[in-house]
């Protein structure tokens, strides 16, 4: 007895699926189960897991040297997503099934004690890896068949145990036990609520200005003020001014949410853009990703194409907040652990919200604010200039009126301030389309500055804000984005003095 039966599953790092190739091997010799091909401590632990579902399947488990390997060997494998793929290929060795029916399938699974098929997380992005590889038959767990099909062009086929699955490759099971399909990941419910609108904002017309800028080039806001004043109400309102995600963007940032494990699948396709507020307390294993063993997209690749809203921000961690400056420039987290490294897309809108003191009451005159001046410094200590710096625009939101009290509605609503969102999106993609860009907050500061006339009001105003120390040459660019994305929210071709001065006032306002 020497036969080696092959079947296929995917190993996921980050987001990136590699077809692996399961091999196993029964010959003669004292009984035992060898695992080899780098797997991590979970997936070792598929020895027994596919022991006891052969048991509980009434099939019989081979009494023989049993070797399986997972190749390419130089590629750590983790998870229980091959239990499925383990148990195929030693029922092909053990020549209990026909090893030709399984050719070409790639098997994603976990198995119960009992047999039964359990779902696993990152289907999505593992089918697609599947599908690029050109396999075109998978075979999955019903609670993540839904997921599954999410993937065009690919046959699902959803087995609840591991009897029924032998059964359809032809094996010779007396009975198929009847059982209840494995529960699936414990997900947040998600109330579908009803859409924000910016109407219910009232005044604050500074704040909602800069909430459209921010929303039609791409850039990041600190928002200042009291407690109450509308702060976190237009954060939230931030993606329904983003346009719709396209198909591709829609794949991936719903094969993060599945990587992550918190993708409801029978909503369908993630196409609108994501909203993530974590709370101040959070890790930064939390805030960028990380884990045990691989790595695991944090809250900053799960609002990747969105919205990341950090609420009272000098409340977080400094190690936290220290960690966002690399996705903010590179558009991505990239994640080295022992066993691998991780790359999660990051890009999002960076959205801020701090009270003027410890106390929230340090705004204007007459309040009662009792914090000392060396308070007042330390509160804001904490958002170091480094990362103030990769902030597109500061603005801050005053308390409003008792007048206000009496209003039904405040300004435009959503859906009129993102027609015009839209459009100047529409300018940004045509005026980029051959330097491979999408947004302002894309363009290196080398392209802007070189389309800056020498002499004219906008180059003498930078170079004298440069001099002085009021920008740093990053926090020019950044002014220059800011005036593009003006522009274009106008109509223009170029922008004006006047869009240099908001974007100008916009960055430079102070925050204490």
């Amino acid at each position: 007895m020497s036969r080696i039966g092959r079947t296929l599953a995917v190993s996921l790092m980050g987001l990136d699926g590699y077809v692996v190739e399961v091999e196993a091997l029964v010959q003669r010799g004292l009984p035992s189960f060898v695992l080899v091909g780098l797997p991590d401590t979970s997936l070792g632990e598929s020895r027994d897991r596919v022991r006891a579902a052969f048991a509980a399947s009434g099939l019989q488990f081979p009494e023989y040297r049993v070797t399986v390997n997972l190749s390419p060997a130089s590629l750590p494998k983790s998870g229980s997503g091959f239990d499925l793929a383990i148990a195929v290929a030693v029922l092909a060795s053990a020549a209990l099934i026909d090893p030709e029916r399984n050719q070409k399938v790639v098997y994603l699974g976990e198995l119960a004690l009992d047999g039964r098929t359990r779902p696993v997380r990152g289907i999505l992005p593992a089918v697609v890896a599947a599908k690029a590889a050109g396999y075109r038959r998978v075979v999955v767990s019903p609670g993540n068949a839904t997921e599954a099909k999410l993937v065009d062009g690919v046959k699902v086929l959803e087995v609840v145990s591991l009897a029924d699955l032998a059964q359809k490759l032809g094996a010779q099971v007396d009975k198929v036990p009847p059982v209840e399909p494995a529960a699936g990941q414990v997900r947040p419910h998600r109330q579908a609520g009803p859409e924000l609108d910016l109407t219910e904002v009232l005044g604050q017309p500074e704040a909602r200005k800069a909430l459209e800028i921010a929303a039609a080039g791409g850039h990041h806001l600190l928002m200042t003020g009291p407690p109450g004043t509308g702060k976190t109400m237009l954060a939230a309102r931030l993606p329904g001014l983003l346009p719709p995600l396209s198909e591709r963007e829609a794949v991936e940032v719903t094969a993060i949410h599945s990587v992550a494990g918190v993708l409801r699948a029978e909503d369908g396709l993630i196409t609108k853009p994501p909203f993530q507020a974590p709370h101040h307390t959070a890790t930064p294993a939390a805030i960028v990703g990380g884990g045990t063993g691989l790595p695991r997209p944090g809250a900053v690749s799960l609002a990747h194409r969105g919205v990341l809203f950090l609420d009272e921000a000098p409340e977080f961690n400094v190690r936290v907040l220290q960690t966002l400056r690399q996705p903010l420039e590179r558009g991505e987290v990239v994640i080295h652990r022992a066993a691998g490294m991780a790359r999660f897309p990051a890009e999002f809108h960076l959205v801020m919200a701090a009270n003027p003191c410890p106390c929230g009451q340090g705004w204007g005159q007459g309040q009662a604010c009792k914090c000392t001046s060396i308070a007042k410094r330390r509160y804001f200590g904490r958002l170091s200039g480094p990362l103030l710096d990769r902030m597109d625009m500061v603005v801050g939101v005053e308390p409003a009126s008792g007048l206000s009290l009496n209003k039904t509605a405040s300004g435009e609503s959503t859906a009129a301030v993102a027609r015009r969102v839209a459009k100047a999106r529409i300018r940004q993609r045509q005026r980029f389309a051959k330097l491979g860009w999408r947004l302002n907050s894309q363009a290196p500061g080398a392209y802007l500055r070189s389309q800056v006339e020498p002499g004219t009001y906008i180059d003498k105003t930078l170079r004298r804000s440069l001099d002085q120390g009021y920008l740093s040459l990053r926090g020019a660019d950044r002014v220059l984005r800011v005036a593009w994305t003006v522009a274009d929210l106008g109509g223009q071709d170029a922008p004006t003095s006047d869009d240099l001065d908001l974007a100008l006032l916009l960055r430079l306002r102070a925050v204490s």
